[in-house]
């Protein structure tokens, strides 16, 4: 009797626990969307000619970010950086192919420790290094302790239609200026088909409620190759595409090294081509704001809205022409800047705009401290809850990007020439843009923003303002030394060949 008496005792205490475990609000879900090498050109961002109805419609039910930016304008030092909340002077990873298990291995990625909270994290396509479109297809260079479940699809875009591809540098897709309008439909492509694979994840959410998600959906579109379907294309006849003037006159009170990024084969845009690529950039953007669409539906579908943290972000802007550059590796605004837009259900204001400069960085602490998850004590961001709760809160008032740069010098022993690398760092305020290349060695760039949004007038050398140049030339050098690691040595990548696991080096 008394044995009964105890088991009683025991399950009365089993149902309790399970009680008080229901009564607890469950943990927040994680949809993280997002494009690659996509600047601010969308509706929700004053674009008067691009079409971008899901993400503007995403940015009405959250919080926007005005002043977002990347942390290096390069796909894999920017996206090692974020996942990991470090730096790239703390990852060390400052170029393609390397990952940060190669100088940091111990230190935990943001989707690994929604893994260790017991959450259920997937990844479908690109969200650490991808050589595109080399890479689709395959794990590019993934952290696979990052992830439970992986998907890599490839669409007819990867192997069909390259052929048919329209390349500046004949045969070569990924870091060269190329596009292609599709005559096949969205479902066939790889961007389509992510969001397919996400439809069928979120049907798998939906089931097991009890275990949260973290799913990642990185989006190929609008990357080079340029390529979607036709139908987009269409939206934009190429001969209505503006062209940017006054390159020359702008260029004058240039550093070289603000401009080095300009790669040669660029000298053979025409005007004619110069309007078919912007075509086919917004024809890509367009395309991929579809499927951003579909996957926002099936959420909402499957009931999981109310209960799931919505991010949206690029790994960095891209010029169009802008300064007489394209793509990225700049530090310009149209290359260090990122639409970001997040959806905090109790938490963000609808429709609201944050205007305080904020990094990338910064989402680990805030997607940690929303889901309730233990984060590293070493991360490097701050937390954007503040924001997300009042948009007119300030945070820390700076955003900070690095690029790297190469120049001839002669070796140590004088007997030839050789490559050496130099930094450019550059700090945004609410107001200003400065820059430094190599601590002014190579030039500085000032920008006011208030008088100059499309940094036309460089003027750091305007004696004017040399007493603005010299606060935020101190205010950089403090934030340069808070991004690095406590000792102020930035890791190394081991010597070597770069880490290419199931795959040839990345085109990009």
């Amino acid at each position: 009797m008394s044995r009964v008496r105890g088991l009683v005792g025991v399950g009365a205490a089993v149902v309790s626990a399970m009680a008080s475990v229901a009564a607890q609000p469950p943990r927040m879900n994680v949809l993280w969307l997002i494009a690659d090498d996509l600047n601010n050109m969308l509706g929700c961002y004053g674009d008067p000619m691009v079409r971008s109805p899901n993400i503007d419609r995403l940015a009405e039910r959250g919080v926007r970010f005005e002043r977002a930016y990347c942390q290096f304008p390069l796909c894999g030092p920017s996206r090692n950086s974020f996942l990991t909340g470090l730096y790239p002077d703390t990852t060390g990873i400052l170029r393609n192919g390397e990952v940060f298990r190669q100088t940091i291995p111990n230190h935990v990625s943001l989707p690994q420790a929604f893994r260790l909270a017991g959450g259920w994290a997937v990844r479908i396509g690109k969200l650490y290094h991808y050589g595109v479109p080399g890479s689709i297809g395959t794990s590019g260079h993934d952290d696979p302790a990052s992830w439970e479940v992986q998907f890599n699809p490839a669409g007819v875009d990867r192997l069909l239609e390259e052929p048919d591809i329209f390349s500046l540098v004949p045969g070569q897709f990924g870091g060269t200026l190329s596009w292609y309008a599709s005559p096949r439909g969205d479902l066939l492509h790889t961007d389509g088909i992510l969001a397919t694979e996400a439809a069928w994840v979120l049907e798998r959410a939906a089931r097991e409620p009890q275990r949260p998600f973290f799913l990642a959906v990185g989006f190929y579109r609008p990357h080079t190759p340029f390529v979607a379907p036709r139908h987009y294309f269409d939206l934009y006849p190429s001969h209505s595409m503006p062209i940017v003037e006054g390159v020359e006159e702008d260029q004058r009170d240039l550093p070289a090294a603000a401009l080095m990024s300009r790669k040669r084969e660029q000298d053979q845009l025409t005007d004619e081509l110069r309007r078919q690529c912007r075509q086919a950039y917004l024809a890509s953007i367009t395309f991929m704001d579809a499927q951003v669409g579909r996957v926002l539906d099936e959420l909402d579908r499957r009931g999981l809205a109310t209960n799931t943290v919505i991010v949206f972000t690029s790994d960095h802007g891209y010029h169009m022409g802008e300064h007489g550059l394209w793509q990225k590796m700049s530090l310009f605004e149209e290359s260090a800047r990122v639409p970001l837009i997040i959806v905090a259900p109790g938490v963000t204001v609808p429709g609201g705009v944050v205007r305080a400069p904020v990094g990338l960085v910064d989402l680990y602490p805030t997607l940690a401290e929303l889901c309730g998850v233990r984060a590293p004590t070493n991360l490097q961001g701050q937390s954007l809850v503040p924001m997300l709760r009042d948009p007119s809160q300030r945070g820390r008032g700076w955003a900070l990007t690095q690029v790297t740069r190469s120049r001839r010098v002669r070796t140590a022993d004088r007997s030839g020439m050789t490559n050496a690398t130099f930094f450019g760092y550059s700090i945004r305020t609410d107001r200003w843009r400065y820059t430094e290349w190599d601590e002014g060695r190579e030039g500085r760039e000032l920008y006011d923003h208030e008088q100059d949004p499309r940094e036309l007038a460089n003027l750091a050398e305007n004696p004017v303002y040399a007493a603005t140049v010299a606060e935020l030339s101190a205010r950089l050098r403090m934030a340069v030394q808070s991004c690095r690691p406590p000792n102020g040595e930035r890791p190394r990548v081991p010597p070597g060949e770069l880490w290419y696991p199931q795959l040839a080096p990345p085109t990009e």
